[in-house]
């Protein structure tokens, strides 16, 4: 039997927690390992791994009492680089998105989605893949896209098959799914992810394709 995705949820809302709680709880397939109400004590757990076990996917608010949730988010992207974390919170303001995205969310999920949305999200993201509400989406592009192009000497230089890859994680694709449309091994889709992750600087799916946008990788259509 396959195991489930183990979630990690830090939300300082005790009564969301309930209800993220039960709906994971129901869920087929996902179990919620371990809740926090503030990033601080996460982060403190985390340290002491022996006293934890690491999820598979970090839900992450935003709106955290002392340090906020965007200021968290690249320690636990330090202390869990294999862990992909996604943002669920209220806030659907530009700024938030953007940095969120910059800082290394693989989602980003509005508070006012459904139970279904956020299962669909959580499974994508904890396959490799990546995930934005409809609603901020539109935000990402826009953002990476308004910046000016760079030079053709610091674009960076992928080979063909990482921008089959790339194009691919552009189109939603998770790591799985690309092993089979392009009949490799998953490890080595592993790598290519990676090696695409350092040469355009980011950490995350989202990040990577607004960066192959902005440095002219991507055509943008006008």
């Amino acid at each position: 039997m396959k195991s489930p995705t183990r979630v990690m949820l830090v939300e300082d809302s005790r009564n969301y927690r309930e209800v993220i709680e039960l709906a994971l709880t129901r869920a087929s397939g996902m179990e919620l390992i371990s809740q926090f109400g503030t990033a601080e004590i996460a982060l403190r757990k985390i340290q002491n791994a022996e006293q934890l076990d690491l999820p598979d996917l970090l839900l992450l608010d935003l709106q955290l009492p002392g340090m906020s949730g965007l200021d968290s988010l690249p320690w636990f992207r330090e202390y869990m680089p294999k862990v992909p974390v996604m943002v669920l919170t209220q806030s659907d303001a530009e700024a938030d998105v953007v940095a969120a995205i910059e800082r290394g969310a693989a989602g980003y999920l509005l508070k006012s989605s459904t139970v279904e949305q956020l299962k669909d999200a959580i499974r994508m993201v904890a396959k490799g893949g990546a995930s934005l509400d409809p609603g901020v989406a539109k935000y990402v592009l826009a953002a990476f896209n308004s910046k000016p192009k760079v030079t053709k000497e610091t674009t960076p230089e992928l080979t063909a098959r990482e921008m089959e890859v790339l194009a691919l994680i552009s189109e939603g694709y998770a790591k799985k799914e690309i092993c089979e449309k392009l009949g490799i091994r998953y490890n080595t889709v592993d790598i290519h992810v990676r090696h695409i992750y350092e040469k355009l600087g980011v950490q995350s799916a989202p990040a990577a394709v607004g960066k192959a946008y902005r440095t002219g990788l991507f055509p943008v259509e006008e």
